[in-house]
């Protein structure tokens, strides 16, 4: 719904040009906002405004007040009430009877085109009235992308303002929320080359986690998925960005932003079966999972070693540890896991049974 105190700048802005004190009610006869100078005597808000707005007069005039229905597709949404001292005013009255019904008409059909954009994002659109409607609401297709942003709260709406001052809002971007943790954007990236894409794409997600952070104190996470250039295409987008959320929650849950495009294999032992997970882990470990697992010193150095594609000598800079110290804790860890990770081969192995194991525990 339309807020009153944009209403009410509105009003003071009418003000300000025509020095002329105007009230604004509901068609119920509610006073929703009006200019401090505007006096008002209680008959007008309790008989008058009623009595015009259910009557087929467009204008009214009560003592010094003049009345103007505001009308949106054939409904009174508003009835102005403006104090006129002079002839001249009635056309400023006119004028700021066509602002505020501008002003309403444009909210209605920016809200009309995010209730479709949700739509769209939920799959709850045929594809024949995707483009009837988009066409209605001058939404052209473009390369979009959809962002969205966890922010683990149940109160969005700080958040929402936030996100459209700080995500380079362009004409053809949408900004909504389809459930009471996250924020979609939908951003247009027609304006990105496509070799700067995926880095355009990661300082985009960067920036918003980092400023919602900075800006309320929010901590969010932010998943985006694919590039996609049909309307219907949205709702797929959408899918692999909280896709994106829920398996670098699992497996990658040190990073404040997680590409669907990078999830790599961890997309797929996301989608295992427990079953499968319990058959690999007993043929990697046997019975028992190892309690290397759950050392803090071990799973570092084993994490750096990787970071380093196996490198002894980088891993041991990074650590700054003696190469031969570096290689008696490999060895160590060979012993308990019954896996030398110094080979590819038993590196990915490893990698991958510590992965199924995240998943099995955050099916628990």
């Amino acid at each position: 719904m339309l807020s009153n105190q944009k209403l009410q700048n509105s009003l003071n802005e009418i003000k300000e040009i025509s020095r002329m004190d105007t009230a604004l009610f509901t068609a119920k006869g509610k006073l929703v906002a009006h200019t401090d100078e505007m006096p008002l005597p209680e008959a007008l808000e309790q008989q008058v405004v009623v009595d015009f707005a259910e009557s087929l007069a467009e204008k009214q005039t009560y003592q010094d007040y003049h009345l103007y229905k505001v009308m949106v597709e054939g409904e009174t949404e508003y009835i102005l009430v403006c104090l006129v001292n002079e002839e001249s005013f009635l056309v400023c009255a006119q004028m700021a009877v066509c602002q505020i019904r501008n002003l309403v008409m444009s909210f209605a059909e920016q809200f009309d085109r995010n209730n479709f954009m949700q739509n769209i994002i939920l799959g709850n659109m045929l594809i024949v009235d995707i483009y009837g409607k988009a066409k209605k609401h001058h939404i052209q297709e473009v390369p979009r992308v959809v962002f969205v942003i966890d922010t683990g709260s149940k109160n969005n709406d700080m958040a929402m303002e936030l996100v459209k001052n700080l995500a380079d809002i362009r004409s053809k971007d949408f900004v909504t929320c389809v459930d009471q943790h996250s924020i979609v954007l939908v951003k247009d990236v027609s304006h990105i080359k496509e070799e700067e894409m995926e880095e355009r794409l990661s300082k985009i997600a960067g920036s918003l986690a980092d400023n919602l952070h900075m800006e309320a104190m929010i901590r969010v996470r932010v998943g985006y998925g694919n590039i996609v250039t049909q309307l219907p295409e949205i709702a797929e987008s959408y899918q692999e960005a909280r896709m994106a959320l829920e398996v670098g929650r699992v497996f990658y849950a040190k990073y404040d932003t997680i590409s669907y495009g990078k999830l790599g294999i961890g997309r797929l032992i996301y989608q295992l079966p427990m079953s499968l997970c319990n058959m690999f882990i007993k043929e990697v470990f046997g019975e028992k999972i190892p309690d290397i697992l759950d050392d803090e010193e071990a799973m570092s150095t084993i994490n750096k070693f990787f970071e380093n594609n196996l490198n002894i000598s980088e891993t041991a800079r990074q650590l700054y540890v003696h190469r031969n110290t570096l290689v008696y804790r490999l060895e160590r860890i060979e012993k308990a896991i019954g896996l030398d990770i110094r080979t590819f081969d038993d590196a990915m192995t490893f990698r991958i049974a510590v992965m199924v194991i995240a998943h099995m525990k955050d099916q628990m």
